[in-house]
């Protein structure tokens, strides 16, 4: 805050402008390397973000895929009841209603074949969902160690500034370039 030439400001901003006056490359640098690693760790972390629900949306299809078959093999399973009983009751009856329930149990085996060609579809749909979910995966663990590293990396450079030791700004690099191989990788997976 400043008013009538007289300035006030907190310790951080007192260390900032401390480094730039005297020429403090390495503080300088490593900002800049955190602010270009959190920015890339942004991107990582929607990516991995966006797999995951995606993958979480197409388990939820196959679920929902596999209680529709299970819905209508229960479907089937009552139209074959049905079609046991009426050649029960077409043995059980007389020759002028077997014409009736032998009408009755063609039909019910025609529904059949339709609700089985249902249940079998709607079986493969699931299916599929579970595959592509469990292939969305595969990308998500590749992400979530790229921003892993990316977070290491983050934290070495900031243990840099506070110790001076340039070697550990190296390994924060090491740390960055290996999170970066492991996004590209996940981006081509």
């Amino acid at each position: 805050m400043s008013g009538d030439g007289f300035h006030v400001h907190g310790a951080h901003d007192h260390a900032v402008e401390h480094h730039a006056q005297s020429g403090d490359r390495l503080g300088g640098q490593v900002a800049i390397f955190t602010a270009i690693l959190a920015s890339i760790g942004a991107i990582i972390s929607y990516q991995g973000a966006a797999t995951q629900n995606e993958a979480m949306l197409l388990k939820n299809e196959a679920v929902l895929k596999k209680a529709q078959a299970s819905d209508q093999w229960n479907y089937y399973e009552a139209k074959s009841n049905k079609g046991h009983l009426m050649e029960l009751a077409a043995d059980l009856s007389t020759e002028q209603n077997r014409q009736v329930y032998s009408e009755k149990i063609k039909k019910y085996e025609a529904d059949k074949k339709e609700i089985k060609l249902k249940a079998e579809a709607l079986e493969a749909e699931s299916e599929k969902a579970n595959r592509e979910s469990e292939q969305m995966l595969h990308p998500h663990h590749r992400l979530a160690q790229a921003m892993t590293l990316i977070q290491i990396a983050i934290s070495l450079a900031s243990v840099t500034v506070l110790t001076r030791q340039k070697w550990l700004f190296g390994l924060a690099g090491v740390s960055a370039a290996g999170g970066i191989a492991m996004w590209i990788a996940a981006l081509f997976a």
